[in-house]
């Protein structure tokens, strides 16, 4: 009777292991061709600006399970949205097993002004995208202005309504001009002066500065390493009134 019960128990757990090893067999074999199949050995970052390809990898392949080509796919498809400031979103895509290519769309920044310690940016239409405690040097600050609020994904408040338009209009003739323009000042009566390196150019109060920056391009290119005051209050194009002087030392 023991040696039955005995021999009974272990073809019990006879079948039992081969239930647990098909199981496995069944389940392993599928996730070691999963990883074998779609590891990732090359991963392309396009579109990027404002961050190193290795920065926006080491934001992708966080988890061992993130070198999975698929898996990232899917993961950043369906699931995941990238929290960097100054991108607006990451594509995903597999252009092969073993291969991702990463398409990076920057946010577009006009302009930024600084508010309770940090760089609020906004884009061409005065829309507020980000706020941070980065500075970038390619966009230029804006100052003289008065703030009570300033709000994410709202529009940016001045004093006059009419200001606004021209601040818009600035920021995108810099941009246009590829003017290397790291602030733009107002005072008391509005009247705009550009600093750019150690040139400070003034331009007074216009109905449009399209062709005095257009000017300013030329200028900028020959005065580069020259420390300058550049009078554009009175500039008419066509006509030799633009006035160049050393620096004031207190300016």
């Amino acid at each position: 009777m023991n040696r039955m019960r005995s021999r009974n128990s272990g073809s019990v757990l006879v079948r039992i292991g081969k239930k647990l090893f098909l199981l496995i067999i069944i389940l392993g074999l599928p996730s070691i061709l999963f990883i074998s199949t779609f590891y990732i050995k090359k991963l392309e970052v396009v579109g990027t600006q404002r961050y190193t390809a290795e920065q926006i990898t080491a934001e992708l392949i966080k988890t061992k399970l993130d070198s999975n080509s698929l898996y990232l796919y899917l993961k950043h498809r369906y699931i995941a949205d990238v929290k960097l400031p100054f991108v607006e979103k990451i594509d995903v895509t597999m252009t092969g097993t073993h291969t991702v290519t990463a398409y990076v769309y920057e946010k577009m920044i006009a302009g930024c002004v600084e508010f309770m310690g940090e760089y609020m940016y906004f884009d061409k239409d005065g829309i507020v995208v980000e706020s941070s405690s980065r500075r970038l040097e390619d966009i230029p600050i804006i100052k003289g202005l008065k703030f009570d609020r300033i709000l994410l994904s709202e529009k940016l408040e001045v004093q006059k309504d009419e200001l606004f338009d021209v601040i818009i209009n600035l920021t995108q003739l810099v941009h246009k001009y590829e003017l290397n323009v790291d602030t733009i000042t107002f005072n008391s009566d509005y009247e705009v002066t550009l600093d750019s390196g150690d040139i400070r150019i003034l331009l007074g109060k216009k109905n449009t500065y399209d062709e005095t920056l257009s000017e300013l391009k030329n200028i900028l290119a020959e005065a580069k390493g020259m420390e300058i005051t550049i009078d554009m209050r009175n500039y008419v194009k066509g006509e030799q009134n633009i006035i160049a002087k050393q620096k004031n030392p207190t300016e």
